[in-house]
């Protein structure tokens, strides 16, 4: 996994589809959560704090802009 800085420095593009990704991932690790077959169990949170991340920079980057642009 890529670390914090390197997941500031994607593009929105980049990020959607890394978000993607994670939720796919997420998804399936339910799947093997009920069958018993996670070799992780840490792994779940990890992704879903990684997702988070991902939305927040989004989310800050597009507030970013438009703060500088008002000025």
């Amino acid at each position: 996994m890529k670390t914090k800085k390197e997941d500031k420095k994607l593009t929105k593009d980049q990020s959607e589809k890394k978000i993607l990704k994670l939720k796919k991932d997420l998804f399936n690790m339910r799947f093997k959560k009920v069958n018993g077959q996670v070799n992780n169990p840490a792994e779940f949170n990890l992704i879903k704090k990684n997702i988070a991340r991902l939305y927040s920079n989004l989310k800050g980057s597009k507030w970013q802009k438009k703060l500088w642009k008002g000025k």
